[in-house]
């Protein structure tokens, strides 16, 4: 009993000690700021409590969406400028789960923000309640508050994730009571505590591949992205990642088929997580060099490893009752224009196709546009596998999910984080890290601009004073991280 009291005490010091910094203090002023800003057209559906609340402050105003807006932006750069001035000190002067839980706080119980995911995941959880399959009807077909919180081009969209995923949804709406902006918030749970795996092992894995954990900690624990769209936005990549760190760090403490086992699981729950396989068979397998005898011998490894995470795929599909009709739904998330390059290029060819009269060709020229690029992806990810794949396997998993993202149907933000998470155990160039670092800022400020465009599409002008707004924060932003890393240069 004691040791138990001692052990909590020491983890209240380590929370104590993180509020004493005072870029933990203002990254907590992001979250919160964040969190208010939440309450805006952007991200509350018209079914949301907050609505009558707000109408009768006379927040449903022109003025009140640039001051959400505004909001956002000021959170988001705060939270960019305490991540970067964190990061002499994580591991050292604090804890990063530390830190977490501090900027985590107030988003718990915030609205879905950057995504209206979490009202998909509730709503799907809600047909499962009324006896349909998730993966043969859409949300729509249950006229209500839970089918009007979806985005009305998912409302009508059959879902596209793991078995476990939907079935993690309608016990979550159990759980609220079948409240359905309750029933939404609750989606934020698994993604707490894939969040919680993240920052639990992969500084783990760092130490046991003989790398220093407080880059990994800094740049995959406390990452700004991973705070607003893996939290904030109640992901459900949140718990994938989560068990996919899980899956790595037993494979390298030789629990081989446990880590199948998490993998699987991860799996059921979004299926990118089939990709690690690769790895987890490596890792632990001595497989010598590319030659015919000794691919020869790790191939039985490769195989019962991949049969094995579908096995447990497989259990958890036939245990829900759900099946494998997300088959079917594999090209839902490529429905509409996202970052993906080949989609954007897709966008504009059926722009000009539309222009010219060419409506046959404007149809089907996105669906061809991202089956090449489906097909680069693979040819690179093979490429990665034949480079890495054997001698660095961690190298080939950051870079091939990566690849996979930027060259799939479909890119959010969040996709980014399946590879970006793990690049600091790729044991990549710090220039790389930096870039990275980067690319997160230039995200961010993309999904701030985005909030802009959408909380101004019913009025005059707004969404241009706020994107000027966020144009504004940028540069003040891109000035004083200049001039921190030319203070650090020097120290």
């Amino acid at each position: 009993m004691n040791g138990f009291a001692e052990n909590v005490g020491a983890r209240w010091q380590d929370v104590v000690a993180a509020i004493r910094l005072a870029p933990v203090r203002l990254g907590l002023l992001g979250t919160t700021l964040l969190a208010l800003g939440a309450l805006s057209p952007a991200y509350l559906p018209q079914a949301s409590p907050y609505w009558p609340i707000m109408r009768a402050l006379g927040l449903d105003t022109e003025w009140a969406r640039i001051m959400a807006t505004a909001l956002v932006i000021g959170a988001v750069n705060l939270l960019i400028l305490a991540w970067y001035r964190l990061r002499p000190a994580v591991y050292h002067d604090v804890k990063p789960w530390a830190i977490l839980c501090w900027w985590a706080t107030p988003l718990v119980a915030a609205p879905p923000i950057f995504s209206h995911d979490a009202y998909s995941y509730a709503a799907q959880g809600w047909l499962i309640e009324n006896g349909m399959n998730p993966y043969e009807v859409s949300p729509g077909v249950l006229p209500g508050t839970f089918a009007d919180q979806v985005a009305w081009l998912w409302r009508y969209t059959p879902a596209p994730y793991g078995p476990l995923a939907l079935t993690l949804a309608h016990w979550l709406d159990q759980l609220a009571g079948f409240n359905p902006y309750y029933s939404a918030v609750a989606q934020r749970i698994p993604a707490l505590i894939g969040v919680a795996l993240i920052v639990h092992f992969l500084p783990r894995i760092a130490r046991q591949i003989g790398i220093d954990p407080h880059q990994t900690a800094w740049f995959s624990a406390i990452n700004p992205l991973l705070v607003i769209d893996l939290i904030g936005g109640a992901h459900n990549d949140a718990l994938m990642l989560g068990l996919i760190a899980v899956a790595i760090c037993w494979a390298y403490q030789g629990w081989h088929w446990p880590a199948v086992v998490a993998l699987g699981v991860g799996m059921a729950v979004k299926q990118p997580a089939l990709l690690a396989a690769f790895p987890v068979a490596v890792i632990g397998s001595n497989w010598a060099s590319w030659r015919w005898r000794d691919l020869v011998r790790f191939l039985p490894r490769a195989l019962s490893t991949l049969g094995g995470v579908l096995a447990v795929f497989a259990a958890i599909s036939w245990a829900t009752g759900l099946g494998f009709g997300w088959l079917n739904a594999v090209s839902v998330p490529g429905m509409i224009v996202t970052l993906a390059p080949f989609s954007l290029i897709g966008w504009v060819c059926q722009q000009v196709f539309l222009a010219l009269g060419m409506t046959a060709a404007a149809a089907t020229v996105i669906p061809l546009l991202q089956t090449i690029s489906l097909g680069i992806a693979a040819v690179l990810m093979v490429v990665l596998a034949v480079r890495f794949g054997r001698t660095e396997p961690l190298r080939f998993l950051a870079w091939a999910y990566l690849t996979f993202a930027v060259f799939g149907p479909a890119l959010h933000t969040w996709y980014l984080l399946w590879g970006a998470l793990f690049l600091p155990l790729a044991q990549v160039r710090d220039r790389v890290l930096r870039a990275a670092a980067a690319a997160t800022s230039v995200l961010l400020a993309y999904g701030a601009g985005n909030l802009a465009w959408r909380n101004g599409q019913n009025d005059g002008g707004g969404q241009y004073i706020a994107i000027a707004l966020a144009g504004v924060a940028a540069i003040v932003v891109w000035i004083i991280l200049r001039r921190h890393a030319a203070r650090a240069s020097a120290a």
